[in-house]
């Protein structure tokens, strides 16, 4: 072998030096980047699991609170049922979902000796159970929402459908309901029993499109 072959030889190796170090440099650079990788792929595990176990809580409280506004929402209305009614009447909420949207259906159960009955009362009673179902819910609503709602409760002919049977129960249930929860009643009615409620009532009338209102003359008012 000449001096030329040695020369080219040794001038290559030189060059498979220089690039096994250089690739050896990439590689620790390559390991090193791996490992910050590796490091935030488990920071990032550890954080998901935080997370899953967050939502887990947020979840089982938003259940329980979920479950706690039910229950008390059956209470106001169950009770509202059995003082007007004056039957063990008892309403149920059943929360389920539909195409992942939240959904509730009410139910009225009724007790006949042994036997149950669940009922949707809107398919299964008359309009009077409904209009007193509809009252109790934004009793419940007005009064367990929180923060809470201030002001007067406003109603527009409440208990239209109920008949006259009930409509003294009725009228009894929303002079109770105003003064356990100190809140002022505004009511908008043509049933005289329900007139008979208030505190102060008046009489609007209308002629040629211009309303008039005066104070209701009521029986053992001082000015009749």
């Amino acid at each position: 072998m000449n001096n030329d072959s040695i020369a080219y030889l040794e001038e290559k190796a030189k060059e498979w030096e220089l690039d096994l170090y250089k690739r050896n440099g990439e590689r620790e650079t390559l390991l090193k980047i791996l490992e910050e990788k590796r490091i935030i792929h488990s920071e990032l595990d550890a954080d998901i699991i935080k997370l899953d176990k967050v939502l887990a809580l947020f979840q089982k409280t938003s259940n329980y609170a979920r479950e706690q506004a039910k229950r008390q929402i059956e209470m106001v209305v169950t009770k509202c049922l059995q003082n007007i009614f004056q039957q063990p009447y008892e309403f149920q909420i059943v929360l389920n979902k539909k195409r992942d949207l939240a959904n509730a259906e009410f139910y009225i159960v009724s007790s006949y000796g042994d036997e149950t009955i669940a009922n949707q009362p809107e398919l299964d009673r008359g309009g009077g159970i409904v209009d007193i179902i509809s009252l109790a819910l934004r009793i419940a609503f007005l009064e367990l929402i929180r923060p809470k709602l201030e002001g007067p409760l406003m109603l527009d002919e409440p208990g239209k459908h109920v008949s006259e049977d009930y409509i003294f129960n009725l009228g009894n249930f929303l002079a109770e309901t105003a003064n356990a929860f100190n809140r002022q009643m505004i009511m908008v009615t043509h049933n005289p029993h329900l007139l008979a409620i208030g505190d102060s009532c008046f009489i609007v009338s209308q002629n040629n499109g211009i309303s008039y209102v005066k104070p209701a003359e009521l029986e053992g008012n001082d000015e009749s």
